[in-house]
Parts: structure tokens; C-alpha cells; sequence
């Protein structure tokens, strides 16, 4: 098991967390994501328009994670005053063909990006502040 994979293990220990990914911000590849997740199925092209600084597109035509639509809600990614975060919402559909949305959050914490999708009905708010924890966790791990 990655260093990286390890992380994803411990970020879907609490049950918070529906899914999540971590992706190398140079190489535009995944490092790690959970077993049989959503994200786990992400393309390079959906991390080169996730990454890409061309955000006009983003916003207004969305992006794909996994195959996936996901609607931007904001967009700060490339921002260090909103600590470079980007905030998404999809709609899933059960296997009875019931739908629900799921929160995204999305942190560059460099050399990495992190993705997390919440469990049905965690708030966007709730997922950011989780994000912002493993964010510093990795920050603080390889200063050392």
C-alpha cells in the first residue's frame, strides 16, 4: 500500500466521506483512491480539466469525475485567500433509481490534490472542514 493510499484509508475510517482520491498535481495521475469508489475510475482527462486553468469551462459546462457530471459551486482553486478549494455537487442514483446529492470538496495541498465526496446529506461546510484537516495533517507530515 502508498503513502497516499494510506491517507484515503484513514480519511474513510469516520464514515464521512462517500468517497475520495488523491491525484498528483505534476504528473496529472492518480496516487490513490478508494477501493471501488467513484473516483477510483477518474481519467486523465478529467484531471487535466479539473487542474487545467482554462476555469471558464469549468464553470459553465461542469466537469466529470469518474464519468460522473458534477456542477461547480465554487471555484477557488488557484486562490490562496479561500485556500485553494473548490467546492462541487452530483447527483447520484441508487440502485432502485432513487437520486441524492452528494457534497465535493476538492483541496490542492501541494504536491497533491485531494478529493472527498460526502455521504448522502453531509453539507458542503462539513466535508471543507474534513478536507482542511487531512490538508494540514499532510502538510504537517512532509515538513518533516
Amino acid at each position: 500500500m502508498t503513502v497516499w493510499q494510506g491517507y484515503i484509508n484513514c480519511v474513510m475510517r469516520d464514515g464521512l466521506c462517500w468517497d475520495a482520491a488523491v491525484i498528483s498535481i505534476a504528473q496529472q495521475q492518480l496516487f490513490g483512491a478508494h477501493q471501488g469508489g467513484l473516483l477510483a475510475k477518474v481519467t486523465k482527462l478529467e484531471i487535466q480539466a479539473l487542474l487545467g486553468r482554462n476555469r471558464d469551462i469549468l464553470l459553465t459546462q461542469g466537469l466529470t469525475l469518474g464519468g460522473l457530471k458534477c456542477l461547480v459551486i465554487r471555484d477557488n482553486l488557484y486562490t490562496d485567500a479561500h485556500q485553494y478549494t473548490m467546492d462541487l455537487r452530483t447527483k447520484l442514483y441508487g440502485d432502485n433509481g432513487d437520486s441524492c446529492t452528494h457534497a465535493i470538496t476538492i483541496v490542492l495541498v501541494n504536491p497533491v490534490c485531494l478529493i472527498l465526496i460526502g455521504q448522502k446529506g453531509i453539507q458542503g461546510g462539513t466535508l471543507n472542514m474534513k478536507a482542511f484537516q487531512i490538508a494540514r495533517y499532510i502538510k504537517d507530515n512532509l515538513r518533516q
